[in-house]
């Protein structure tokens, strides 16, 4: 039987490096699990790679790649989930090459941010695997990059291959934003950035101090999906077992018979997932479901809604999921990945905030039952870095229940963006202006130490620099509470609306409009901003049952009362038709372009 006793965590500097301690100490353990569902009845393959297994197929391909390209060049990675990707990404790392984690041509509308990304990274080499050789061959045709399959690399080319000498400061990989609100950007994350996040999110989560298996559908491009099932497991030696996200949207209950099949387990999704698991997982899938093994259920990526951790817990209370497993966390690719996290065993922080003081900039206390009370979660405290909320225009710190905007440092912050200087400069080399931090910085830190000056986790002083988040938010009892994102902010009549608040207003109007598959943004007018909201209709309804001026009616009115907001447009488009990021996220920025280009003139469903 395999040992449960936690294994021995060493310090290194990289992740190859952790990958030869554990073939070295633990040869034979379970590293990598992925779980492949050939057919839709299937309840899944599982394809596993030890730890020594893992180690000769990353010393393979590190071979491999050094024969195609010379130190520091980009490595694009365009494998489907799976056991290639882990093995193809950490053998870009241990060959001294830069990777690129992408996503294999085909995934639905995001054809064009797969070319702008490899026209941008300007990759030396491309790794896929057999399956998805022949498209990504073609995709590479006209700019000539080499294009190397993974799984057709032999075991033998590891014989004699010694890893370069590791720098813990050189830039690991190129994390590409969503781009949900501009041009998506390579994000270089380095050696120690990548190491250090690992460390605070398995504090964070608990996994430092007992062993846990990361189970995740993520996919691997994606920087949440990254961290919690390749960097961290391969920090703590822990077994990762991984899907496809595309398995866990045909049937959620997979996810949740993984996350039972293990003790102890930890894993994350956005918050659409979990509600669509509240309502689409039934009751004959439930009746052998078993979740008192659950350690940790990370909320992130989208606005964490406190219903529904109420609605998911309700959901599966019979299947034993405990009441503390629930974990609203905050972060972004420019700091790797994770910033705050609510421990698990913490209840969920919730507040009622007053929409009017929300909107000018002030988090104040209200009624749950006051139509005018925005539900937030709060989103835990620092793991191992120091936030601030800082107004975005003086660059001055504010006091806690002041509205602004999210400041962070560490030593998980990345280096800057790719081939970006000015941009680097704006993003990553902010400075808090000194007069106007020291009041309310020591008013804030005498009362919430933990959520204002974390310590580091390099436990090293840091400078002055701050990374610019571009979220907007607030501290309150500690908890950083996130409020919106900056570019995104609705202004009308000098009243700030936040679209998220907008977009759970409108879905709540009518049952046929189809859940998180909305955008609200504002266009210009004559005088003023003009309000639109753009969203689908739900996949179970045909149009001839939806009584569509009905439903605008319901949605202007419900946004007028709660907000006060006069929609200019309401538009109801078949469902698929709101634009995506490649991490699953509305673009509201795409939604509104394509908009004003008129292009859902013709796509309105009536």
């Amino acid at each position: 039987m395999e040992s449960r006793r936690p294994p021995h965590a060493p310090v290194h500097r990289t992740l190859p490096e952790y990958v030869r301690h554990w073939a070295e100490t633990a040869p034979g353990r379970r590293a990598f699990t992925f779980v492949d569902h050939p057919s839709p009845g299937s309840r899944g393959v599982h394809r596993t790679l030890t730890w020594q297994r893992l180690d000769v197929r990353v010393r393979a391909l590190a071979a491999r790649l050094r024969e195609r390209a010379e130190p520091g060049a980009r490595v694009a990675l365009l494998c489907p989930q799976g056991t290639e990707y882990v093995t193809g990404f950490l053998a870009a790392l241990a060959a001294g090459l830069v990777a690129v984690p992408l996503y294999p041509p085909g995934l639905p509308g995001q054809g064009d941010r797969l070319a702008g990304v490899l026209a941008d990274a300007r990759p030396s080499v491309v790794l896929t695997t057999s399956r998805a050789l022949e498209e990504v061959r073609g995709l590479c045709a006209r700019t000539r990059i080499p294009v190397l399959a993974a799984d057709e690399v032999p075991d033998a080319a590891a014989q004699g291959w010694r890893a370069p000498a590791p720098d813990a400061g050189a830039t690991a990989y190129l994390q590409y934003t969503s781009g949900s609100t501009r041009v998506p950007a390579g994000v270089e994350i380095t050696h120690a950035n990548v190491v250090a996040n690992a460390r605070q999110a398995l504090t964070a989560y608990g996994a430092d101090a007992h062993p846990v298996t990361c189970v995740g559908w993520l996919p691997l491009y994606h920087d949440m999906g990254l961290v919690l099932s390749v960097a961290a497991p391969v920090v703590r030696g822990l077994l990762s077992v991984v899907m496809d996200p595309a398995a866990f949207l045909y049937e959620p209950a997979r996810w949740l018979r993984l996350l039972g099949a293990h003790p102890r387990t930890i894993s994350a999704a956005p918050n659409f997932a979990y509600d669509y698991c509240a309502s689409a997982v039934t009751e004959a899938q439930k009746a052998d479901l078993r979740l008192d093994g659950v350690a940790a259920l990370i909320n992130g990526s989208e606005p964490v809604r406190p219903g529904t951790a109420d609605r998911f817990h309700s959901a599966f209370a019979a299947q034993r999921l405990p009441a503390g497993a629930h974990c609203p966390s905050y972060g972004l690719a420019e700091a790797t990945v994770f910033v705050s996290a609510t421990r698990p065993g913490e209840p969920v922080a919730r507040f009622a905030l007053d929409r009017d003081a929300l909107a000018s900039g002030k988090a104040l206390p209200a009624r749950p039952d006051d139509p005018k009370a925005v539900l937030v979660a709060g989103c835990g405290t620092p793991a191992g870095q120091r936030v601030r909320i800082v107004d975005p225009v003086s660059c001055g710190a504010l006091a806690e229940g002041e509205v602004g905007e999210i400041w962070v440092q560490g030593p998980n912050v990345g280096r800057g963006y790719w081939n970006n200087g000015p941009q680097t400069r704006r993003v990553f080399g902010a400075t808090v202006a000194q007069a106007a931090t020291t009041v309310a910085q020591a008013a804030t830190t005498a009362a919430h130490p933990a959520a204002t000056v974390a310590q580091g986790a390099d436990g090293q002083a840091h400078d002055g620099r701050w990374l610019r988040t571009g979220d907007l938010g607030t501290v309150l009892e500690g908890q950083l509470i996130v409020t919106g994102r900056l570019k995104d902010l609705i202004v009308v009549d000098g009243r700030n609306h936040y679209p998220q608040d907008v977009e759970a207003t409108a879905q709540e109007a009518d049952p046929a409009v189809r859940r998180d598959r909305l955008a609200a943004f504002a266009v210009p007018g004559d005088t003023v901003e003009r309000v639109v909201v753009v969203a689908e209709h739900a996949r179970a309804l045909r149009l001839a049952d939806i009584d569509v001026p009905a439903l605008e009616r319901a949605v202007r009115a419900a946004v007028s009362v709660r907000h006060g907001l006069r929609l200019a447009d309401v538009v109801l488009v078949a469902p698929g038709t709101v634009p995506r990021t490649s991490s699953g996220k509305v673009s509201r920025a795409l939604t509104r372009a394509r908009y004003l280009e008129g292009a859902y003139a013709a796509r309105r469903t009536r």
